[in-house]
């Protein structure tokens, strides 16, 4: 594994998510639990290192350790993960709200980043080339609530009904499916059916 690919434990990872949610209790926490083991059983389809999807997903929204914040938490993520020595991780926490590479595409509230922080992230989207990893988290980011595995459409419109639409929401749309067709090309499968009866009870709830 290489140095980019240093990733905490399994139990490290519950241990930090722990804390954050400690610092900033609310349903994101379980938001990113139930993206977690998305991300686990689709990397498991896919042929893809279980463990390090898993972390992941667990760890992709750790910057809202901070408060209840807009863009910033990608922000925050990054930080903190790169100051843990997890490089990969805070990666994650950069690019895990952007399947479309454009700052502008952000829908998840206020942009509450200072210059500064702006300049780190827009110099990153215009230059990250994403992996699998970067992509699975995307995907489970879109289809998992708090109260587990939906439909995209479903996590879609419930984010964009508590912010609104942006110029690139349907373009960003766009993104998210076809990041879902992408994985059901490399397992061989639609996803769904991975989680049919979880995305049958919280979709339809």
């Amino acid at each position: 594994m290489n140095s980019l690919a240093i990733i905490p434990t399994k139990a490290q990872a519950e241990e930090l998510l722990t804390w954050a949610h400690e610092h900033n209790p609310g349903p994101w926490a379980d938001h990113s639990r139930a993206a977690a083991r998305a991300a686990q059983v689709i990397a498991a389809a896919c042929g893809l290192d279980t463990e390090r999807a898993y972390v992941s997903g667990l760890l992709h929204d750790i910057g809202r350790y901070e408060g209840v914040r807009g863009l910033h938490h990608v922000i925050a993520g990054y930080e903190l993960m790169r100051r843990k020595g997890y490089p990969a991780i805070a990666e994650i926490c950069l690019s895990h709200s952007f399947a479309l590479q454009d700052i502008r595409a952000y829908g998840g509230g206020a942009n509450d980043c200072t210059p500064e922080e702006l300049a780190v992230l827009e110099t990153y989207l215009s230059t990250a080339v994403y992996n699998e990893y970067d992509r699975l988290i995307q995907l489970c980011d879109s289809m998992c609530s708090a109260q587990g595995v939906c439909l995209i459409d479903v996590r879609l419109l419930d984010v964009t009904r508590r912010y609104g639409f942006h110029p690139l929401t349907l373009a960003d749309w766009e993104a998210v499916f076809a990041l879902k067709h992408h994985f059901d090309a490399l397992c061989g499968k639609n996803i769904y059916g991975l989680f049919e009866d979880e995305i049958r009870r919280v979709s339809i709830c």
